[in-house]
């Protein structure tokens, strides 16, 4: 028996060194290949890097002020719909990180006449669409003669950045070989390669726009950094990383969610809470109390927009120039910017900022002179009777709260007689019904494109965009020559010389009160990094990661 216990012990001795020694080998291996090992639980020793967060997808919640309107950027010109397509589709040439200078984009490199008219642009190779289908060539083509044949209702921006005067400022695109295309213009155009970095020339795969035909919107299928996933109207849109992407390591995000909240006030609250990493349209009254959050970021976004009162020179007594500049002198403009934008913005002189190019420096506000607003009122025979005063019923970069801003106007206004009743309508109904001319004034305003003159003055002031973005209903033959001709202008100089002259003779007729330009503000989480915000108000987010 007592030979037996010894055995037996030695036995168990035995078994326990091996399984000892088992465990220590297993504890060792498990060390050395961590980084392969699919266990869920981390290691809790202090002098080992925990892996686990890098296989944390990398979300960014992106807070907003509306949906989209459709995802096909060809046919949209709100902002909300460019801030998604942006990311979707990419143009073939692309602006500058913080600014409008042209650089490669699905064109490596390009080539113009001397005579202006013939563009030749070498494509980027083994670029796909998000549907496996290959970018190239001719998939340019199909996409130029889309717009081309499309009405001015259906892509308003190609018809409005590429014909003048009725004609087609692309005569032809032609592809030579799989990944050359040749633009032929009928007159030279000094902004095309501006004009075709703008969002809304984007380049769709002609496989899935053929397919879905006016659905494509609701199914976009670009070449960019993000593909569609989902979208819930009215509340959210969904993009999530393109594993085939182009370019190498980008993007860093593996999804972005964009949330409407339409609400300033509303948005702010849900980054401050946590729902969202980031957010867009911040009020210049919160801005102090962003800054002071060690938890958040203030960003500003460099500011290439105007804010207007515009008058309807069509409908009296705004069809009347000496009315439409007693207005000008009526309202304090300066006492707007101090109490709306929080000294983050200066008071307009021009239809354009004064970092466009053709900008005219010697053009001075109209100073707030009430007697002299009376005076010219007096003069025009000004009768008494009551306008409507049309107040934004929005928040934009331009105009942070319009109905307050419509009051100070209509107490100005009422200081020299001219008596307002304040009107609003649900967005869209307000921009259509301004655009028809129904307005007797209106506030209003712009965030630029490309950051050319003519994207302002022409768009926005030219009698051939009357019913369209000239708002005002404004006609002058005369600014129509020179812009005209200022458009096919590739002398800077005379060109600039041209925007200038057109300023001059505009604020003489005073179809707007300019009003202000401002700086936009954002706000993020502490940990949103690589932000850069465009002053065209449409931002790629491939660069953008969160720590």
């Amino acid at each position: 028996m007592k030979g037996k216990k010894y055995i037996l012990a030695f036995i168990l001795l035995l078994t326990m060194t091996v399984f000892l020694a088992a465990c220590n080998t297993s504890d060792s291996d498990s060390t050395s290949t961590d980084s392969n090992s699919d266990s869920s639980t981390p290691s809790t020793d202090s002098n080992t890097t925990d892996n686990s967060t890098s296989s944390t997808p990398q979300v960014l919640v992106f807070g907003r002020g509306a949906d989209s309107v459709s995802l096909d950027p060809a046919i949209v010109t709100d902002g909300e719909s460019f801030k998604v397509t942006q990311n979707l589709f990419e143009t073939l040439l692309n602006f500058g990180e913080k600014d409008t200078t042209i650089h490669p984009g699905l064109a490596k490199e390009w080539k113009v006449s001397d005579d202006g008219l013939t563009y030749t642009f070498q494509l980027q190779e083994g670029v796909k669409f998000h549907d496996g289908t290959d970018f190239n060539a001719e998939a340019v083509v199909k996409n130029i003669n889309r717009w081309k044949a499309g009405t001015e209702e259906d892509f308003y921006y190609f018809n409005s950045m590429f014909k003048a005067e009725g004609a087609d400022i692309i005569k032809d695109v032609k592809a030579e070989g799989d990944h050359t295309v040749v633009f032929t213009l009928s007159r030279p155009q000094a902004p095309f390669l501006k004009n075709l970095a703008m969002s809304p020339f984007g380049i769709a795969s002609p496989t899935a726009f053929e397919a879905s035909g006016d659905k494509f919107g609701d199914n976009p299928v670009g070449t960019g950094p993000f593909k569609f996933t989902e979208w819930k109207r009215n509340d959210s849109i969904t993009i999530e990383k393109n594993a085939d992407y182009w370019q190498e390591g980008l993007p860093k995000l593996d999804k972005v969610i964009f949330r409407s909240i339409p609400d300033n006030s509303a948005r702010l609250n849900a980054l401050t809470a946590g729902d969202i990493d980031l957010a867009d349209g911040i009020n210049p009254s919160d801005g102090k109390s962003v800054e002071g959050n060690a938890d958040l970021q203030l960003i500003e976004r460099p500011s290439m927009n105007i804010g207007y009162l515009g008058l309807t020179n069509t409908r009296p007594p705004f069809d009347n120039k000496l009315v439409r500049q007693a207005v000008n002198y009526a309202i304090n403009k300066q006492a707007i910017v101090d109490a709306f934008f929080e000294g983050r913005a200066q008071v307009a002189a021009n239809p354009m900022p004064s970092s466009i190019s053709g900008y005219n420096e010697a053009i001075e506000p109209y100073p707030y002179d009430p007697e002299k607003a009376k005076s010219l009122l007096a003069e025009a025979g000004y009768d008494g009777k009551e306008i409507e005063l049309w107040a934004m019923p929005v928040p934009r970069p331009y105009m942070p709260d319009g109905a307050k801003v419509a009051e100070v106007i209509q107490k100005n206004l009422e200081d020299v007689g001219i008596k307002s009743k304040i009107v609003t309508f649900e967005w869209a109904t307000y921009l259509e019904k301004a655009k028809n001319g129904e307005a007797d004034a209106f506030m209003l305003g712009w965030t630029g494109d490309n950051g050319d003159a003519d994207n302002f003055i022409y768009t926005l002031l030219d009698k051939d965009n009357i019913g369209s973005n000239n708002y005002a209903y404004y006609s002058n033959d005369e600014v129509h020559d020179l812009l005209i001709k200022a458009q096919s202008e590739t002398d800077e100089n005379v060109r600039n010389d041209l925007y200038k002259q057109a300023q001059t003779i505009i604020h003489e007729d005073a179809p707007w009160v300019p009003l202000a330009h401002s700086t936009p503000l954002l706000a993020a989480k502490a940990g949103v990094k690589g932000f850069l915000p465009h002053p065209t108000g449409s931002d790629k987010l491939d660069n953008v990661s969160i720590e």
